[in-house]
Formats: C-alpha cells, sequence, structure tokens
C-alpha cells in the first residue's frame, strides 16, 4: 500500500482523531479538518486521494460540501461517515456523488477496509507528478527547479510548481482559469475577475523559454475559451505510482 493522502472532515474530536490515528497507524497520509469550510478548502488542495466526509458539520454541511467538490473534482473518491443510517439517506449520499457511506459507529477495521476498496476501484486518482521533459529542459517539481541541458538552473515557487504539476496530471484536457484558483488558491465560481492565473502563466512560459532559448515550441498552450495544457513537446518521465 502507498502513501494515500485522505482528508478527514469531521467536527467531533474523538472520532476525527480516531480516524486520524487508525490510518496513519498503516502508512496514510492524514489532513483534519472540524468544519466544511475547511474541509472542503483541503480537500480541494493538490495530490489529495481521498476524502472522509460526516454530514452534520459546522459552516457548510457534508452534502454541500460534496456537491461543491464534486463540481471541481468530480473522481475524487468521497466515503461518508454519519450516524445517520436511513437507507434513503444512504441512497441520496451515494446518488449525489459519494463512492461510500460507512454508518457511526464503526471499527477501525471496517473502515480501513472501506478506505482499501474505494481507492483500489478508483480508476481516475489524481496522478502525482515529480519530473517533465519540456524539450532539453528538465522540470523537478519536487526539488521546484527547471534545469537546461547547459546546466544552468531556475527556481520555481510552490504555486508554479502546482500550476504544472495539475496540467501534467491532465493530458490533453484544457484547464480552465477557475478550476486552477479553485486548485491552487482556493477560490471558487465561475468568472472571478482576476490575472492571477494568467501572471503566473506567464511567468512560468518565460523560465521555461529561458532555459530553452533555441527551442522554440510553446510547453504551455493557450487553448481559445476553455484554458492551458501542456504542449505536445512537454513529457511526463516520474510519476508516483497510483497503484495501492
Amino acid at each position: 500500500m502507498g502513501s494515500a493522502r485522505v482528508v478527514i472532515i469531521e467536527d467531533e474530536v474523538a472520532i476525527r482523531e480516531g480516524v486520524a490515528a487508525a490510518l496513519r497507524g498503516v502508512g496514510y497520509e492524514v489532513t483534519e479538518a472540524a468544519d466544511g469550510q475547511d474541509g472542503l478548502a483541503a480537500a480541494r488542495r493538490p495530490g489529495v486521494d481521498l476524502v472522509l466526509l460526516d454530514l452534520m458539520l459546522p459552516k457548510k454541511l457534508g452534502m454541500e460540501v460534496l456537491g461543491e467538490l464534486r463540481k471541481t473534482h468530480a473522481s475524487l473518491p468521497v466515503i461518508i461517515l454519519t450516524a445517520r443510517g436511513l437507507e434513503e439517506e444512504r441512497v441520496l449520499g451515494l446518488k449525489s456523488g459519494a463512492d461510500d457511506y460507512v454508518v457511526k459507529p464503526f471499527s477501525a477495521r471496517e473502515l480501513l477496509a472501506r478506505v482499501e476498496a474505494v481507492l483500489r476501484r478508483s480508476p481516475e486518482r489524481p496522478l502525482h507528478v515529480a519530473r517533465l521533459l519540456a524539450g532539453d529542459t528538465t522540470v523537478d517539481l519536487r526539488r521546484q527547479e527547471i534545469c537546461s541541458a547547459g546546466g544552468d538552473s531556475q527556481i520555481l515557487s510552490e504555486t508554479e510548481c502546482g500550476i504544472l504539476g495539475h496540467l501534467a496530471a491532465n493530458p490533453g484536457r484544457a484547464i480552465s482559469r477557475d478550476e486552477l484558483l479553485t486548485r491552487l488558491w482556493g477560490l471558487s465560481g465561475s468568472g472571478i475577475e482576476t490575472r492571477t492565473v494568467d501572471m503566473h502563466i506567464a511567468r512560468l512560459r518565460s523560465k521555461l523559454a529561458e532555459a530553452s532559448p533555441e527551442s522554440g515550441p510553446q510547453y504551455i498552450v493557450t487553448v481559445r475559451g476553455k484554458g492551458y495544457m501542456l504542449g505536445p513537446e512537454v513529457r511526463l518521465v516520474e510519476h508516483s505510482s497510483a497503484e495501492r
């Protein structure tokens, strides 16, 4: 089993800490959130593999969190944790986009089995990109560095790495500004007036061009009316396996 990243959104401290301890005990990386608002922001961060979601939450109810999450992360696995065990409520949760439904109280053994099962059958878990080749230039996202063929290097910011990583994890798909704003800045809502994404893309293009001044191809392509995607000259050469 790999070190999958799990977000627990649960307001009851004892349950949240117990679940977190059980997950960490078998090698998972865990982020905890005590309300729906913070939980949604945590679930939307890059690299999350699965969300454990309570329904009765302060600030934003679990079903609201699930609905908002599905707008930007359609394939991210979500398991609902709740004391509500009525059949119609379980059916509603599953129809709303949950992958599984665990009724409290539950044992750590049962929960871990459900987590493993959901991760195993999720075909589109996020790809954690580690290294790219853009022409003769190497982009190392773990070291936050661009290295030219001649040995010169430039530092990438964490946000720049996040943008490149998300573009690389979605080959062949144009990524909208709104999606990047949600993923990397935690902003949501279609049509937010900001040039933040465009400015970061411009800086990335400049750094890639400086590292490969002779090559000329556009490594980050603008798809009119849709967003950005990596050009065909960019190749993924290293990533973390999604197998568990």
